[in-house]
């Protein structure tokens, strides 16, 4: 069997245009008046999230994302920013996904809903080609369809997940399905959006899936107008998954109840890890208004390059 690097002539095409787009990712973000960030791969503390799994690095941890240090950044008083970083989750290989790959992340000041699905919709469409076609889903950049989580699952699962929220048995019922052995509420959402309601998404159009309830969206802020759900949405481009965005949460109590609450559930099915970043839960408490978005660099390759498998834009891939 060839090694990766015997084959690299088959993907130089395609890794020149990723050079290309990396630098286009950048003047896109510079002429609006971003700064550029670097922080660090090595942390104490990788997050807080119950399902992410962080790869352990000596007595530090390799991130699963800059988020933390960016919005540190932000306290201090960085104003917009951005970040092309290299990122590490303990996660099977797939045709959209490796353990190791480039996270695309930027913060706005006062930036709302509306500000970030506009700064996607034109970032997309000046760095990627108005029609696109990849893993045989054929998407016009022309228009975006907008979508909430509670429209999704009552137009395509027939169940309505906010009154069922934390319910496991009644979204069940709803949806005509049987609960698996040790499935709660949560599992089944998520097993339900992966199997009813993704294939729906960035077909014909990309699709913004906005406004998910609150215990999906642990560092967004809520909804005023409906404290059920918080304001985060993901953006699907040719049916695959691309970019996950948050108003963000500047309430610090909030924060460390909502992290208190994930790290009982994390521990209680892999153990203990990481101490609580009581230094990102202080910068929180002074952090301005803001809102960002993490957006796949590397399936934002594979969009432009119409590639079937992550491996194909990467250029040592595993």
């Amino acid at each position: 069997m060839s090694q990766p690097w015997e084959n690299l002539p088959d993907r130089m095409a395609a890794l020149r245009r990723i050079q290309r787009l990396a630098q286009a990712v950048r003047a896109f973000f510079t002429a609006r008046g971003y700064l550029e960030a670097h922080t660090p791969y090595l942390v104490p503390a990788p997050g807080e999230e119950v399902h992410l799994r962080a790869i352990p690095a000596g007595n530090a941890w390799l991130h699963t994302s800059p988020e933390f240090a960016m919005k540190k950044l932000l306290a201090g008083g960085s104003g917009p920013i951005f970040q092309l970083a290299r990122v590490w989750r303990d996660e099977p290989h797939s045709p959209t996904h490796a353990p190791e790959f480039t996270l695309l992340e930027w913060y706005c000041l006062q930036g709302d809903m509306e500000a970030l699905m506009a700064t996607c919709a034109a970032l997309l469409r000046a760095t990627l080609p108005p029609s696109l076609t990849c893993r045989g889903v054929t998407t016009s950049l022309a228009e975006f369809e907008r979508l909430t989580v509670a429209e999704a699952f009552h137009r395509h699962v027939g169940a309505d997940v906010l009154a069922t929220a934390g319910d496991a048995p009644a979204l069940a019922a709803q949806a005509k399905t049987r609960l698996r052995p040790g499935e709660d509420w949560e599992d089944l959402f998520f097993r339900l959006l992966l199997e009813r309601i993704e294939p729906h998404l960035g077909q014909a159009h990309p699709t913004f899936l906005t406004h998910w309830p609150v215990a999906q969206a642990a560092l967004a802020r809520r909804d005023a107008s409906d404290p059920r759900v918080a304001l985060r949405f993901e953006l699907y481009v040719c049916g695959m998954e691309l970019a996950n965005a948050f108003v963000e949460l500047t309430d610090a109590a909030e924060q460390r109840a909502r992290f208190t609450q994930d790290r009982a559930r994390r521990h209680a099915l892999t153990g203990p890890d990481w101490p609580m970043d009581e230094d990102f839960l202080a910068a929180v408490a002074k952090l301005p208004p803001c809102a960002g978005v993490a957006l796949g660099f590397d399936r934002l390759a594979m969009l432009a390059c119409g590639a079937s498998h992550i491996r194909d834009v990467q250029w040592l891939p595993p």
